[in-house]
């Protein structure tokens, strides 16, 4: 298989210096001989959890990890059976509880851009069941990885629904 066309000599494409290998499998493909658009969710999430493995060294099993909180695609080029996928990724900003990162799924094959990505995560405590400030060590992991910094500006927020409002204690029951 062969490194996409754009890849650099440093080892990054465009930025990104994070990459997980996969294969589009039979079984992911439609009537239309493609993936199917829901499928490039479960490539992104193959390459988030790869990414949190091998650059924060957690396991994602802790009590107080992330949840997603927002996922979007952009479609540019069928993926095909067999076909050998890499999914760059990166983070992109960090704030108060929440991180971006960034994907893009490049065919291994030709270089071709197949699609653009984007999610937002939010640290959560599974046992205290809220959210909680993103941790300065993993900041520090992060940023140290990326080569950057990834602080959002302080007024700047990930949300999740743009123009929420947050719950109130009076709004609960």
């Amino acid at each position: 298989m062969s490194e996409p066309r754009d890849e650099r000599a440093d080892g990054t494409n465009d930025g990104f210096r994070f990459r997980h290998r996969l294969q589009v499998r039979f079984r992911d493909c439609d009537p239309m001989r493609h993936a199917n658009n829901a499928v490039y969710f479960t490539y992104l999430e193959q390459a988030r959890f790869a990414y949190w493995r091998e650059v924060v060294r957690v396991p994602h099993s802790d009590t107080r990890s992330f949840i997603l909180a927002r996922a979007e695609c952009d479609y540019k080029s069928a993926a095909l059976p067999g076909e050998w996928l890499e999914v760059w990724v990166r983070v992109t900003s960090i704030g108060r509880s929440s991180f971006a990162f960034e994907y893009h799924i490049v065919s291994g094959d030709d270089g071709r851009l197949i699609a653009a990505a984007r999610s937002v995560q939010v640290m959560f405590d599974y046992v205290a069941n809220r959210s909680f400030q993103v941790p300065e060590d993993l900041i520090a992991t992060l940023e140290g990885y990326e080569g950057r910094s990834l602080r959002a500006p302080e007024h700047s927020s990930h949300r999740a629904t743009p123009g929420a409002v947050p719950r109130s204690s009076a709004s609960k029951p």
